[in-house]
């Protein structure tokens, strides 16, 4: 059901009650306080156009980059102007006749005159020297190098500032030449920049958890003046007279800073009523006219967040739609960016076998994330109360938390693997709701997890909470994805330049703890570990073989992250498909039987299996099927050989896929494989929702662990699943009945696959791979398109 409301200037129509909720894969649920109008990929920025009539957004997703201007009467998209790329930036300048957008990794800023309210483009300022190219040479995207992300003009108009994300500097561009003019180092990762009408300017730094301020002179040149400590991922900023708000996205937190003193003279807490303070991702601002009200986006909480700034106290949230990530208020109007819109939905459009996949495909995942844009009343304060009560119940905030009644588990064993949905592994499963058409690793290549799944449950409603692995090894060990993860990821996917960073290198370089753009202010898994100072082993995950990313080979191995140094398995390789996952099960199983010879195993183990990933089609290299069928038998050996040791009794597996990556499900993209293995399981068909974060709360009460984010804290345990006695038959492993040799012939798939980086997880184009697994596997047959999965479904 939607909410149906009639958006106009002059009278907003709101829908005070609640509606049939929309739950999202991260299990929080969508109930919007207004209708949206639908507008590009991904918007991450809203620029109000002189005369108030029209509206400019800057689309920063995996299928557009660019501009793109929305009529606010009718919320018709009546331009879109793309860019080769686009990053955060956007504005026009003090007399309303240009517009200037940020190029990401074009290293440029491009330029529209506006006129009559529409944009003409008027060329770009490049930002780098650009170098020499053969004209014969295959064109290239290029790689860059400064990155431009915020921007802001003086007010008279005369400079623009450029917030150079990736050069870790701000550039002062003069207008009149367009000519950059000077070049001043920032800390890391700047995002945005601001200016007052003194010639003060301040930057966000997303990597520095601080703001640097400057100071303009006569010719427009800048001097650094001071360095403001803020919360973890400062984005977003708003500067009012003597005020200057920066929210800290990953510590749900918004400072507030006396530009006269540049101290922090207040912190503002959005955080959710419980938990941990990471979760609803502040990371845009707007301030009534009056400048008594601040409005807060925020991105994971799905709602705007209402603050009286007399008192700095939560007035109470507005429900808003997927991921609000700008902000405008135009008079008593506030206008909501929201990047991911409702979500992934159904697309007819199916790509057929041998056809060429557009870059704008819709079937990919990434690509269906279109954004919206909403009108709120920015005075309604009398709905605030009922708004409220609406977020707390969309995001469970309200739900009753039942007793944690668990079998007297001693040890977790977490398994985490890549890709696949439910229908491509599972679906030939008569007792689950599966798709057999679907299927493309039958149960002849995967004995294992059907026999697995047949004895110990099947959850055949079981959603990964991310779209990509980016995501996914986040979402799997974090509870979270970061605003930098989330920003970022559609630009690496696209190719538009940005490096991998996030399993714990920035830069294809490993960083300290401290030092890492990308890693949550609460941590991860391993880190609740620690604290609680319980045992811990890794193997393979946020992991490697050298201090650059992707660095693998016959040296041992080393965790990426400070928890993971000393517990990190020196011989089991991390992400490498050159390497069986024999070889990984090997690995495992000698320090296993050591453990079983002292006695004595880690409370947490966590394992990477990637190799049901596959490499497509690469002639010379094992086929899908092959990948699959040593994935499963490494899992096999695995739980069986738990399941034969002293250890079984008080011993809980955990088997997730990190994401789905917009596989074939007949009911939603996000739907995925899920295993939980014990001597304690009823089994039989598990029809609820259950997602990622779920898993991890369920791990994190049999362990006696924190939670580390909303969305674990207020999950949905995997409790009332066990048994009163446990059943301690042992498993035993299953043999494929496809030989883990069998290799790829040449053919057109092949080609294609040769194309594609393997080195590490979704270097690749994750919908071509897929494509290339279906030719292989079902030949002539369709390509389905990508589904979502009816409201019902979800609610389940």
């Amino acid at each position: 059901m939607r909410i149906r409301c009639l958006i106009i200037i002059s009278a907003i129509a709101i829908n005070i009650h609640a509606a049939d909720l929309v739950r999202l894969p991260t299990g929080v649920s969508l109930d919007p306080a207004a209708e949206s109008h639908g507008v590009g990929n991904f918007p991450l920025v809203i620029a109000v156009a002189p005369g108030g009539e029209r509206v400019a957004l800057l689309l920063n997703g995996w299928r557009q980059q660019g501009v793109q201007i929305v009529d606010r009467k009718s919320g018709a998209v009546v331009q879109t102007l793309p860019q080769t790329a686009a990053f955060i930036g956007l504005t026009f300048s003090p007399d309303g006749k240009m517009l200037y957008a940020s190029g990401g990794n074009d290293d440029s800023i491009f330029v529209y005159r506006w006129n009559g309210g529409e944009a003409t483009a008027d060329g770009k300022i490049d930002l780098v020297e650009r170098p020499k190219v053969d004209p014969k040479a295959k064109p290239k995207d290029p790689e860059g190098t400064v990155y431009p992300a915020g921007i802001a003009t003086s007010h008279d108009g005369r400079f623009l500032y450029v917030a150079e994300n990736l050069g870790d500097s701000l550039a002062v561009l003069d207008l009149s030449t367009r000519r950059i003019i000077q070049r001043v180092k920032t800390d890391r990762y700047p995002y945005t920049v601001v200016a007052d009408a003194r010639g003060d300017l301040y930057v966000s730094a997303w990597g520095d958890n601080s703001v640097n301020r400057f100071r303009s002179n006569a010719n427009g040149t800048l001097r650094r003046t001071g360095r403001i400590a803020v919360g973890r991922h400062p984005s977003a900023m708003l500067l009012r007279g003597t005020r200057l708000y920066v929210a800290s996205a990953s510590t749900d937190s918004i400072s507030v800073v006396d530009t006269a003193t540049s101290k922090v003279v207040r912190t503002l807490s959005d955080a959710p009523p419980a938990g941990p303070h990471e979760g609803s991702t502040p990371n845009a601002l707007a301030l009534s006219g009056d400048g008594s009200r601040l409005f807060v986006a925020e991105a994971d909480s799905n709602a705007v967040a209402v603050f009286g700034v007399a008192t700095g106290k939560l007035l109470g949230r507005i429900p808003v739609e997927w991921y609000p990530s700008a902000l405008a208020l135009d008079g008593e109007e506030l206008l909501v960016v929201n990047a991911k819109g409702r979500g992934t939905r159904p697309n007819p459009n199916q790509v057929q076998p041998g056809k060429k996949i557009p870059k704008d495909s819709r079937d990919y995942t990434l690509g269906q994330l279109d954004g919206t844009l909403m009108s709120i009343p920015a005075g309604a304060s009398s709905n605030l109360a009922a708004f409220t009560k609406r977020v707390a119940r969309a995001n469970g905030w309200d739900a009753t938390r039942s007793a944690n009644r668990y079998p007297p588990f001693k040890h977790v064993i977490y398994i985490i693997k890549e890709n696949r949905t439910y229908d491509q592994v599972l679906g030939d499963m008569k007792e689950g709701d599966g798709d057999a058409s679907l299927v493309f690793f039958p149960e002849n290549v995967s004995p294992n997890h059907h026999a697995l799944a047949r004895r110990f449950g099947l959850f055949d409603r079981f959603f990964v909470n991310a779209e990509v692995s980016a995501q996914g090894h986040n979402w799997s060990t974090a509870a979270y994805g970061t605003d930098y993860l989330e920003k970022t990821m559609p630009s690496v996917y696209s190719d538009r330049g940005r490096t991998y960073d996030y399993e714990g290198a920035n830069r294809n370089q490993v960083v300290d703890d401290d030092d890492d753009v990308n890693a949550p202010a609460s941590g991860y898994l391993w880190d609740l570990a620690v604290r609680k100072k319980i045992s811990l082993r890794n193997y393979g995950e946020f992991a490697g073989s050298g201090d650059e990313a992707g660095d693998v080979g016959n040296k041992e191995n080393i965790g990426f992250r400070r928890a993971l140094r000393n517990t990190t398995s020196p011989d089991y390789p991390p992400f490498d498909m050159a390497i069986p996952d024999q070889t990984r099960a090997d690995a495992w199983l000698r320090e296993f039987n050591r453990y079983v010879v002292r006695g004595s195993l880690p409370a947490l183990e966590i394992l990477r299996l990637p190799n049901d990933h596959t490499e497509g089609a690469a002639a010379g290299r094992p086929t899908p099927r092959a990948f699959m069928a040593d994935n499963d038998l490494a899992l096999g050996r695995i739980v069986d050989a738990v399941s034969h040791s002293p250890f079984w009794r008080d011993t809980a597996v955990f088997v997730v896929e990190d994401d789905a990556q917009a596989g074939p499900d007949h009911v939603d993209s996000h739907r995925s494989v899920l295993l939980m293995i014990s001597a304690w399981n009823r089994g039989g068909l598990i029809h609820r929702f259950i997602n990622t974060t779920d898993v991890l709360a369920t791990m994190e009460e049999i362990l006696g662990l924190d939670s580390l984010s909303q969305f674990d804290h207020y999950g949905r345990p995997m409790r009332g699943l066990f048994a009163n006695q446990p059943d301690l038959t042992p498993y035993d492993a299953i043999k494929p009945g496809v030989p883990l040799d069998e290799k790829n012939p040449e053919s057109a798939q092949s080609k294609q696959s040769a194309l594609l980086d393997f080195s590490k997880a979704d270097a690749i184009d994750d919908h071509a791979l897929n494509l290339i697994l279906w030719q292989t596997i079902k030949g002539d047959v369709p390509y389905p398109g990508s589904t979502r999965a009816a409201v019902g479904e979800m609610l389940r």
